[in-house]
This record gives structure tokens, C-alpha cells and sequence, in this order.
């Protein structure tokens, strides 16, 4: 019987339309114990941090469909969310620091994850997020 992770800091909620990529970040991140949320746009991803208390994470492609698309959400995030720890990426659109929210990391696609899971590690530790200091 395989034994699970204990979970290890907050809560991560994944952002993408592309759903083989959503799974692939929420594995990886399920595989490293953490308890993961999954949203195809930005109207999902509001509902889920509305509801779930616990996101400390979220990670959001740029280009997404819907009235909002990543950067909007993110700086909407850091706005009503501020001690969420925000990660925008894409594989398309390289934005301008000054198009990110304050203390947004932008990674290009495609995400290497070993190197995205070391950054949010870094992230937390230095943040001191515990689960329950996602959202407010």
C-alpha cells in the first residue's frame, strides 16, 4: 500500500486552460504533498479562492479564455489576496516586470518542474506561509 505525503505548506491552485498541462502541475505538486486546485480560467480560479481558504499558491498561464486572462487575474490576486505567493506563466508571452504584480515570478513554458517545485519551496520558506494563511 502506498503511503501518502503529509502535506507540506499551503495550498497550490493551478490555473490553465490546457487541461494535460493542469494535470501535470497538479501531479507533480500532489507527488510532493501538497493539496492542490485545479481551474481552466480565471472565473473558476476566483470561485475556488473564494471558497478554499488555504491557497497560498497560485500558478497562471498568461493566455487564457474569458473575460480575464492571467495577468489580470494575478494582479487581481495580489489586490484581494495579498499573501498568496503568485507564478505567471506562458509559452507565448513574455510580459514586463512592470506588467506583473509586486513580487510576481514569470517562467517560461514550457515550466521545467523540478526548478518550479525549488522556487516555491524558496517561496514559502521565505514567506513562513502555513496552511492557514492563504487567502483573507
Amino acid at each position: 500500500m502506498e503511503q501518502q505525503k503529509q502535506h507540506v505548506g499551503p495550498a497550490v491552485l493551478v490555473v490553465d486552460d490546457e487541461p494535460w498541462l493542469r494535470m501535470a502541475l497538479s501531479d507533480a505538486f500532489t507527488d510532493e504533498g501538497y493539496d492542490v486546485s485545479e481551474a481552466a480560467n480565471a472565473a473558476e480560479a476566483l470561485a475556488i479562492l473564494q471558497a478554499q481558504r488555504d491557497i497560498g499558491v497560485v500558478i497562471t498561464d498568461i493566455q487564457m479564455p474569458g473575460s480575464m486572462d492571467g495577468l489580470r487575474l494575478a494582479r487581481y490576486i495580489r489586490d484581494a489576496y495579498p499573501p498568496i505567493a503568485l507564478i505567471v506563466a506562458s509559452g507565448a508571452v513574455v510580459p514586463q516586470s512592470s506588467e506583473l504584480p509586486d513580487d510576481a515570478i514569470f517562467l517560461s513554458k514550457p515550466i521545467n518542474v523540478p526548478m518550479l517545485l525549488e522556487r516555491i519551496a524558496g517561496i514559502i520558506a521565505a514567506q513562513r506561509l502555513s496552511p492557514g494563511q492563504g487567502a483573507k
